[in-house]
């Protein structure tokens, strides 16, 4: 009877043994799951703050090909800015040479360079200046690629009385009578002193149609010609 509740005793301890290792056995399994489950949220919050390096260097290099596409279309647009670069009314106004009787344009004298000075018969400082325009072509010489002009801005003034002008002091380059639309032109564009003879005003037309204005006041022979040199001295 005594082995007998031994027996019995052993085999319940038993039990409660194998019962207690039962039940202790899932929780590291749980516990590891837990771990898991908090590696790989771990996991996706990181893959979600990194960066996707090959869409962020794709984006980058579309943003540069519509940079550098902007930037062409731009030039593009200046290019031909440049090319359909419009010249001045004026340039297309016919002008008859009191000498010759010839008639031009300055759009005709294109590729040439041009200087013209606006003037008056009974201004002695026009005078000065067209003497120091005489001496510049003889320092110059005989040119093929430069003309200088003489336009008579005064409405009182006629082409005989010009020419008669021009000849007494021995000017033989292309003089004319402008008009009063041309000298009004002039006026607008280049202000009211191109209509003052006595202020002896010039310009430099390059040989592209550009027009640079020289200061006013008389300029010698030696100035008109460091003025003129670096556009003489482009290409035709």
């Amino acid at each position: 009877m005594r082995s007998r509740n031994i027996f019995i005793l052993t085999v319940l301890i038993f039990s409660l043994v194998l019962s207690s290792c039962a039940s202790a056995a899932p929780a590291p399994a749980k516990e590891q799951d837990m771990q898991t489950d908090n590696a790989a949220e771990s996991d996706a919050a990181e893959e979600m703050q990194k960066p996707d390096s090959d869409n962020h260097s794709a984006d980058m290099m579309d943003q540069d090909a519509d940079m550098s596409e902007e930037m062409a279309d731009k030039d593009e647009a200046s290019s031909e800015d440049a090319m359909g670069m419009s010249t001045p009314d004026w340039f297309d106004v016919p002008l008859t040479d009191i000498q010759t009787g010839q008639s031009f344009t300055i759009n005709e004298l294109k590729g040439k360079v041009v200087l013209v000075e606006t003037l008056a018969m009974w201004c002695s400082n026009c005078l000065k200046q067209q003497k120091e325009v005489l001496s510049l072509h003889e320092q110059l010489g005989e040119r093929d690629d430069f003309v200088s002009l003489g336009f008579d801005i005064d409405p009182n003034e006629e082409e005989a009385g010009l020419k008669s002008y021009v000849e007494k002091n021995g000017f033989y380059w292309p003089y004319v009578i402008t008009g009063a639309d041309l000298a009004r032109d002039l006026g607008n564009l280049y202000g009211n002193q191109y209509l003052n003879p006595p202020s002896t005003p010039m310009l430099i037309i390059d040989r592209s149609g550009e027009v640079h204005l020289l200061p006013f006041g008389i300029k010698s022979a030696q100035t008109l010609q460091e003025a003129l040199q670096p556009f003489l001295d482009e290409a035709m």
